[in-house]
């Protein structure tokens, strides 16, 4: 009789984990303890982790003092140094970040994004995604399509936005004939987009159509309101 051979089941710890997988798999309380690197008394690094959170969620968490760190039973001054040295980085590399990322307050903000699409002799859709303070955090081209037309679907538009954790997107598509005037595939397209934004709870803020000498924006001639 052939015996059955069962795999065993591999258990990470954080750190492995983190080697292994990257720090995207890691679950919030992993990364924590990683930072913690020891338990306390009575409580191993994992259950020291998952009780902090349970009390402080990531965003009360990071706006604790050092003094208020320290406070936490089974911190202590070690481990508070270490978390708030972490936190101060995080924090000075995305205050940095979002220094530098450009605001779109207008079309013609994106004048310099959408130079490329002038000449272009296939229709080409592309999306701009933006965070709560209309900052470019991300961009990339939806689709690529004919000279008759390209076809959009909603979700190639929101899932990336949903990826990138987009507040906004902004999406235009150049028009081989050199006319930016919006045709009625342009319009339904545009009405699907601002439904689909108001389900997923990210605002469409605008479709631009690109010609070869000038742009037409929805949003300014009124046919895209809140």
């Amino acid at each position: 009789m052939k015996m059955q051979t069962y795999k065993k089941k591999t258990t990470y710890m954080p750190r492995e984990k983190l080697e292994d997988k990257g720090p995207e798999a890691l679950r919030d309380e992993e990364l924590l303890a990683i930072l913690l690197r020891t338990g306390c008394k009575g409580k191993d690094v994992m259950s020291l982790s998952r009780s902090i959170l349970k009390k402080y969620p990531l965003d009360k968490l990071l706006a604790l003092t050092h003094e208020e760190l320290v406070s936490i039973k089974g911190l202590g001054k070690a481990k508070t140094s270490g978390i708030t040295a972490s936190f101060e980085l995080a924090k000075r590399a995305l205050k940095q970040e979002l220094d530098v990322l450009p605001v779109i307050s207008s079309p013609r903000d994106l004048l310099p994004l959408l130079a490329d699409l002038k000449n272009k002799k296939k229709e080409y859709f592309k999306a701009y995604f933006l965070n709560a303070r209309n900052q470019l955090i991300h961009s990339e081209t939806v689709s690529i399509g004919h000279l008759s037309g390209s076809l959009v679907h909603p979700r190639e538009v929101f899932t990336p936005a949903l990826t990138r954790n987009a507040a906004a997107v902004i999406v235009a598509h150049n028009h081989p004939s050199g006319d930016p005037s919006p045709s009625r595939e342009d319009v339904e397209v545009t009405e699907r987009l601002v439904e689909a934004g108001k389900i997923m709870g990210i605002e469409l803020v605008d479709h631009i159509l690109v010609g070869k000498e000038n742009i037409y924006s929805m949003k300014q001639h009124g046919r895209i309101s809140k």
